[in-house]
């Protein structure tokens, strides 16, 4: 009997050791380990080819393991987003106050613009993701629009501080200017064109838009 024992024991050791056992992680670190595969498979196979069960067997876990810190694809897809979105944040480097509202409204564009354009060359699965969840609402297009108003709002209050702009309502007329660039920020829209075609677009709806503030957004 104790000789039976020890040889279940020593086959289920031998069975252990053939299978991978995954460390225990904090539900923290397990999320950041997925969101880095699924964003390597992406970047592997493209956005479409890659399912919840690759990722899951690509870990070594379970699909429900997955579901467990998303709960869908798309999930997956808008925290992955939010990630581009803070790396954007700390990139954008704008211009400060010692500068006129027009030089300053005129670098973000264009560096919003550029870096945009960077993301697409560098990770082109991005622009995939973008095409096949446009009609899906998530979480990282509000915040998005958020973080690139709020740029925008900052140069027109400084701007109605000094004088070059009218009083106007800041979050109305800073969303109209995200909104007005939206043709040169969105990488629908400026995935295939040409990048001189770009910047001349772009200067232009800057002027366009330091006028309407000068004359009044909102008139």
């Amino acid at each position: 009997m104790a000789k039976a024992s020890a040889q279940t024991s020593s086959s289920q050791k031998n069975e252990t050791s053939g299978r991978q056992i995954r460390p225990r992680r904090s539900g923290e670190e397990t999320r950041r380990e997925i969101l880095a595969m699924t964003e390597r498979l992406f970047r592997e196979r493209g956005f479409g080819a890659v399912s919840i069960a690759d990722i899951a067997a690509a870990l070594a876990m379970s699909p429900a393991n997955v579901f467990k810190h998303f709960s869908s694809k798309n999930a997956l897809v808008d925290a992955i987003f939010l990630q581009q979105i803070r790396l954007l944040e700390h990139r954008i480097d704008p211009l400060d106050a010692t500068h006129s509202p027009f030089q300053r409204m005129r670098h973000l564009a264009h560096s919003l613009m550029e870096n945009h354009r960077r993301d697409l060359n560098d990770n082109p699965y991005i622009f995939e993701m973008i095409l096949m969840t446009a009609k899906r609402e998530l979480a990282c297009g509000q915040h998005y629009e958020n973080v690139i108003t709020e740029q925008f709002a900052k140069i027109i209050r400084d701007g109605i501080k000094t004088g070059t702009y009218p009083p106007t309502d800041i979050d109305r007329s800073s969303r109209t200017a995200l909104f007005a660039l939206t043709s040169v920020l969105h990488p629908a829209l400026i995935a295939h064109e040409d990048v001189d075609i770009l910047a001349t677009r772009c200067d232009e709806l800057i002027h366009l838009l330091h006028a309407a503030l000068r004359y009044g957004i909102d008139k």
